[in-house]
């Protein structure tokens, strides 16, 4: 998938993820950033709600597939999500998360022979001053078709 397609996969075509203003800034092999903006996903106490930021979280995970892997051939589920809320986000928030070439290469060569490959992505959720808000660990398996 080009990643212009991509970008537009994440910011137009999912209702839940438009409403949100989820952007992407950053996608290139092995690689994704998005930012969540803090209008709109605000709570009770004015700070970006829980769950936007769990989604935020999660949604790189299955993007990354698509910029990493032949998306014709594969394709991405999440296994299990952990988030340690750390602070609260004030601003926008941002998460990079990257996977080496080693493990793209590990992770392919294992859901070609087998089917299926498991992968763990760890995150930081930075606000706009570079604070971080939480950690994540991801749990993902890449699946063939």
């Amino acid at each position: 998938m080009e990643m212009t397609e991509l970008k537009e996969l994440v910011e137009t075509k999912f209702a839940f993820l438009r409403n949100m203003g989820l952007k992407a800034l950053d996608l290139a092999p092995n690689r994704v950033k998005l930012m969540l903006p803090k209008k709109g996903n605000e709570n009770h106490l004015g700070t970006v709600w829980a769950g936007a930021l769990f989604t935020l979280a999660e949604v790189p995970g299955g993007i990354l597939v698509f910029t990493s892997f032949d998306g014709s051939k594969f394709y991405p589920v999440v296994k299990e999500m952990n988030i340690k809320f750390v602070k609260p986000a004030t601003t926008d928030v941002t998460i990079e998360i990257s996977m080496d070439e080693a493990e793209a290469a590990r992770v392919e060569k294992e859901a070609e022979e087998k089917g299926k490959a498991d992968f763990i992505l760890d995150g930081e959720l930075m606000d706009a001053n570079d604070n971080v808000v939480a950690v994540t660990r991801g749990f993902y398996q890449l699946r063939k078709y």
